[in-house]
């Protein structure tokens, strides 16, 4: 062998080397968004209720909600929680929907059910005197055996979770 198909041989071991273990380990890797997008001024946040406006109210879904968002905001940014009308931001929402329907049917009957919940959100920035809105929504899938009952008790955190993240994340990290 020459020394270019020696040096051409190790090279290409390597990479493939490389390559395996940038695959085997890329699973393992969690991605974290620490930095938030708030200007230096931006101090202080005020989440008001979530009110539940949709035709079904889920009566554990606003309280939850809002709750989670608050924890959020305050347990991943640098603001602090006000409940004064001074508040350099000011979150707003609503609940718009909250709707069952068939998604997937199978042999003539009804083999899934799905659970559409739709969020408006209000971001009043009072310093630059600025509001945005924008709408989150989430399907949430359950088999059609179970009762509405029954797929909320089973989905109630799942929902909570994803729908707070898709909040935070449309306000603090531009998404």
């Amino acid at each position: 062998m020459t020394r270019t198909s020696l040096l051409y041989n190790r090279f290409f071991y390597r990479l493939v080397i490389s390559g395996l273990l940038v695959t085997c380990f890329s699973g393992c890797l969690r991605y974290a968004f620490k930095d938030v997008s708030v200007p230096p001024d931006v101090k202080t946040v005020k989440v008001n209720f979530i009110e539940n406006r949709a035709r079904y109210v889920n009566p554990q879904l606003s309280p939850k909600l809002t709750d989670r968002v608050r924890q959020k905001v305050t347990g991943q940014t640098k603001l602090t929680q006000t409940s004064g009308d001074n508040a350099d931001w000011e979150i707003s929402g609503e609940i718009r929907e909250y709707s069952v329907s068939t998604s997937g049917i199978s042999n003539q009957q009804e083999a899934t059910n799905r659970l559409t919940v739709s969020v408006h959100i209000e971001l009043y920035k009072r310093k630059s005197d600025e509001k945005s809105e924008f709408d989150i929504s989430r399907n949430y899938d359950f088999s059609a055996t179970q009762s509405l009952q029954q797929a909320e008790a089973r989905l109630n955190d799942e929902m909570i979770r994803t729908l707070t993240d898709d909040i935070f994340n449309r306000i603090f990290s531009n998404w």
